[in-house]
């Protein structure tokens, strides 16, 4: 084994620190940044592609905003919801007024599997952004320096095979060489489908049966 993927809502992270936490931010927050930035490099043309992906091509503000709020309502994974979620959530991890949930091992044991020369990758369906800043921000400070990459739905939909496949020709490994870790069973399956190795986390024991081996913790993956 030469490399770790790890997905992060219900994998490092607690599920509810995103929906309980970030979403309800992003969404009590978002149509004042919308019309605070719209002029914004960065951000008009986030504008314009929901317009025109998504819209209308003279669809109003207040439009672009409604339909913003009706996909974190849906919890809908949309690219430029994403990317516009980032920006908000910069805002609150700089001001902190949440930090990035981690569980308890995670930590040592990203540091454990570092020192074995393992490589350590995010994948999730949150923009790459926004994990950047979760783990830079984390309640055990700035664990970015662990990860040599990160992945998100640009490299396709986590529950597709091909999305794996990608990430291993990026990475350059075999996928006999690659761990994906995930409470997941569809992106789990997806991973298997290309060759990938993969260990199911289940943190609130709601799994007692799985296709995958399963590991209530990350002390109990084994890396063979």
């Amino acid at each position: 084994m030469k490399a770790i993927i790890l997905d992060i809502e219900g994998t490092t992270t607690d599920i509810n620190f995103v929906h309980k936490t970030l979403f309800p931010y992003a969404r009590a927050r978002m149509a004042e940044f919308v019309r605070e930035n719209q002029d914004d490099p960065s951000i008009a043309p986030v504008i314009e592609s929901i317009k025109q992906e998504h819209l209308q091509q003279d669809a109003s503000l207040d439009d672009v905003i409604e339909q913003l709020h009706t996909w974190i309502d849906e919890d809908k994974k949309v690219s430029e919801l994403k990317a516009l979620q980032g920006y908000v959530w910069v805002d609150g991890y700089i001001k902190e007024e949440y930090k990035g949930h981690l569980y308890p091992e995670v930590v040592e044991m990203l540091s454990a599997w570092k020192s074995q020369g393992l490589k350590l990758y995010i994948y999730s369906s949150g923009s790459v952004k926004a994990q950047k800043l979760l783990f830079s921000h984390s309640t055990e400070g700035d664990i970015t320096h662990f990860f040599e990459g990160y992945f998100d739905t640009g490299v396709g939909g986590k529950k597709e095979a091909q999305s794996y496949q990608n990430i291993l020709n990026e990475i350059e490994l075999d996928a006999s060489e690659v761990l994906f870790l995930s409470d997941n069973e569809a992106e789990l399956d997806a991973a298997r489908a290309c060759g990938v190795h993969t260990v199911h986390i289940n943190r609130d024991g709601l799994y007692t049966e799985s296709k995958h081996t399963i590991a209530d913790d990350f002390h109990e993956v084994h890396i063979g």
